[in-house]
């Protein structure tokens, strides 16, 4: 079965999600840990999360994807702002726990000039002091479109990430597809031979998630704006292609579209 889904607000509970993904035709969702431009996280409701675990059970909602807010930086030249990542990212695996076997995903931040190979040790020593072999979660560096210092525009930078991590079996990869495109990789003329360069530099066995988008963008253009499926300029043939490439099947495909629930329910009855 193709997991398909869309990001989803958890303002009213895991549940409420759970309804809203099933009633657009989704298999799989994604939401925000806390809120994306701060740092508050809802108090966790157990009984909710309960009924969630039981409603996605009946009707085949599987592998779900956490977001970290995307104004963590944990790789900032200011020690508080990366204290802060740590602090955030360390709550959110905690309350993961409550929801087993499931993906978290962030993005890797930016170095804001201290250059790439600092940025990268910076990541990898987070993560050496958040991750515990304990974990029930995977937690996924998400491919990004190198828009001003961003770290994690490369194949390269994310496997040297992965490669200073100790428990590196609770790492993998989150594919955005508006960032690979703006970043240089040519998934709309060369998918197999962008997939074949993940494997050669990652391994496709860290891939555990992707998101698709379209983009407002030109190819290698580093800017990082989605757009609706089939309106940018990957297109709904190359972005369908994706969602059925043999060596991704049995992936969550989360879209990030500009959309709401009725658009959404469309993009997924397109690419299904």
């Amino acid at each position: 079965m193709l997991k398909i889904g869309c990001h989803l607000s958890s303002s009213k509970g895991f549940l409420h999600m759970g309804k809203e993904a099933v009633s657009i035709g989704a298999t799989t969702l994604q939401f925000f840990t806390r809120n994306p431009r701060g740092s508050k996280a809802k108090a966790l409701d157990e009984k909710d999360i309960e009924a969630y675990l039981a409603y996605a059970k009946e009707y085949g909602i599987e592998t779900i994807v956490a977001h970290a807010p995307y104004t963590l930086n944990a790789c900032s030249a200011d020690a508080k702002v990366r204290e802060f990542a740590k602090e955030a990212m360390t709550d959110d695996l905690r309350r993961m726990e409550y929801l087993p076997g499931n993906v978290y995903n962030f993005h890797p931040g930016s170095h804001v000039g201290q250059g790439i190979e600092r940025g990268i040790e910076l990541i990898a020593d987070l993560l050496n002091e958040i991750l515990t072999s304990d974990l029930h979660t995977t937690v996924l560096l998400e491919t990004m479109a190198g828009k001003g210092s961003e770290v994690g525009s490369r194949f390269e930078e994310i496997a040297e990430i992965i490669s200073r991590v100790e428990c590196k079996d609770k790492m993998g990869v989150c594919l955005d597809t508006c960032h690979v495109y703006d970043a240089g990789y040519d998934i709309k003329n060369d998918l197999d031979g962008v997939l074949l360069e993940f494997d050669r530099v990652i391994g496709l066995d860290r891939l555990k998630a992707v998101h698709v988008n379209d983009t407002k963008n030109p190819f290698e253009s580093h800017k990082d704006r989605h757009e609706k499926i089939g309106e940018g300029y990957l297109g709904l043939e190359a972005l369908y292609q994706v969602v059925h490439h043999p060596l991704l099947q049995g992936l969550p495909f989360c879209l990030e579209t500009p959309n709401e629930l009725p658009g959404y329910a469309a993009e997924i009855k397109m690419l299904r």
